[in-house]
Parts: structure tokens; sequence; C-alpha cells
């Protein structure tokens, strides 16, 4: 798979998402995409960054938001090597490292 076919992940640890490009989905739908600006510790709450489009807003698990990450790659020298546990939280089946930039 390359980095153009990857595939957007469910993340349940919200708390290892800062700085990070996600989407909010609730009811299957996206609502809002945006980069993560701060998050409670235990995944409950998120905030999205302001932007151009839209205010810095919260979202809140108990209310069935979902945020979901697509692997990417990133320009310029800050990029690196993450695992698929430090980027959906579990280890897949038979699968080691995956290379992704994020």
């Amino acid at each position: 798979m390359t980095l153009n076919q990857a595939t957007p992940r469910k993340h349940g640890d919200w708390n290892l998402l800062i700085n990070a490009l996600v989407e909010i989905r609730q009811n299957g739908q996206v609502i809002r995409t945006g980069f993560v600006e701060d998050v409670m510790p235990d995944s409950s709450l998120l905030w999205l960054a302001a932007d151009r489009n839209n205010p810095r807003q919260m979202f809140e698990a108990c209310q069935g938001h979902q945020v979901w990450v697509t692997p990417q790659t990133l320009s310029g020298e800050l990029n690196y090597r993450m695992t698929t546990r430090q980027i959906f939280g579990k280890n897949p089946t038979s699968c080691g490292s995956v290379n992704y930039s994020v």
C-alpha cells in the first residue's frame, strides 16, 4: 500500500493526536476536518484548532463523535516513522511496523 492509497482509520486514543490532521465523524458522516489543538488525558474531549472557515471547536466522545486519521506524507524535514500501534492504538494482526509519515 502506498501513502496515496492510505485508508482513514478510527482512532480511540485521542490524547496521542495533538497537532495531527483528523476527521471528526458522527453517525458515519464527516462533520469537520482540522488539526487537534488539545485533548483531555482520558480521550473524552478533543478541541480542533480554529481555521479560515471554522472557530475552535470541542467534540465529546460521549456524544458519539469519532476521530479518524489518514496516514499522509508531510512536506519538509520534520517527518518520522510510527508503528501501527502508535497510530491506531492496538496491534493489528500479524503486522509489524508500518512506515507512515504523519
